[in-house]
């Protein structure tokens, strides 16, 4: 939960500061721009929520047995959830800020600024699900018949590749987002446009969240042999922590080139085929380093 609640908290903040912002600039439309920052902090808040359903079940569950893998299941399913509820939390702010940020300029747009506001900050969420699945996986899975060694390490790793995965991508996917909203306010008429380029740039932006959701399924259903060896325990633990942590640049990154290239749609449509390619190009870049941790991870988890 402490770790769950930094995300919300921030991206609630972030939002009724440019909803403040945007009040004092268009007095007269601030019923609606208070509307549509109570929506946007209550999807950023979800994230948080989740964390708090995690930790309510860690705390007022009867888990028989204290051994070392079932103190690995709940500490990770702790992290996975708490960890990936971060950047979704912040990312659900970045749009919503935005929309109320572009109703004080473009009052005639509050409709397509809220609906386009909705779409961006539920695509920032579904990192935070991803985690949320995995921690209700190792929460109501049984584990009981796999060696101590190396599940422990297994299940931990899991949890940080799902926890730490969904940072990245929750938060790119929010820069994504926030910028699309810009783009409406600026230009009405690029709407459409700049809505499509906002989910093509938010799809990229997951992948990374993806792999670490790979990863963490293959650490928890992949039959380990029991050893007791040093080197078969952090292989798994490794791998989690190569994918999670591997994930977070490439997430961010991929969102700050969609971010850039919605920005420059928004302001001339005519170069939309042009600017989209060069996203895809410098995302795919980006991907790359992704991918090397999630090769590198495989190789853990298979090989060594």
């Amino acid at each position: 939960m402490g770790f769950g609640a930094i995300g919300a908290a921030i991206g609630e903040g972030y939002t009724a500061a440019h909803a403040s912002t945007a009040i004092s600039r268009n007095p007269k439309i601030s019923g609606d721009i208070f509307t549509s920052m109570l929506v946007g902090q209550a999807i950023a808040e979800s994230a948080a929520i989740f964390a708090l359903v995690v930790s309510m079940i860690l705390l007022f569950s009867d888990f028989s047995g204290q051994s070392v893998i079932t103190v690995s299941v709940l500490l990770a399913a702790g992290l996975s959830m708490g960890l990936g509820a971060i950047g979704s939390g912040i990312g659900s702010g970045y749009p919503a800020g935005e929309a109320c940020a572009g109703m004080s300029r473009q009052p005639a747009m509050s409709g397509p600024l809220t609906t386009n506001m909705l779409i961006g900050s539920a695509v920032c969420q579904t990192p935070a699900i991803f985690a949320l699945v995995v921690s209700f996986i190792l929460l109501y899975s049984n584990f009981s018949g796999q060696p101590v060694s190396p599940t422990w390490a297994a299940i931990l790793g899991a949890g940080f590749a799902a926890g730490f995965g969904a940072i990245g991508s929750g938060l790119g996917g929010g820069l994504v987002a926030q910028t699309s909203c810009e783009g409406m306010a600026r230009q009405p008429t690029s709407a459409s446009t700049v809505t499509n380029i906002m989910l093509l740039g938010q799809a990229v932006t997951q992948t990374t969240a993806i792999y670490g959701l790979l990863i963490a399924f293959i650490l928890l259903f992949k039959g380990f042999e029991p050893s007791t060896s040093l080197a078969a325990a952090m292989a798994p633990l490794g791998a989690g922590l190569c994918m999670g942590l591997g994930a977070i640049g490439p997430g961010i990154g991929e969102g700050a080139t969609a971010r850039s290239a919605v920005r420059w749609i928004a302001r001339n449509k005519e170069a939309t085929a042009e600017l989209t390619r060069i996203m895809l190009v410098g995302q795919a870049v980006s991907e790359s380093t992704g991918i090397y941790s999630l090769v590198v991870a495989l190789v853990l988890i298979f090989v060594i």
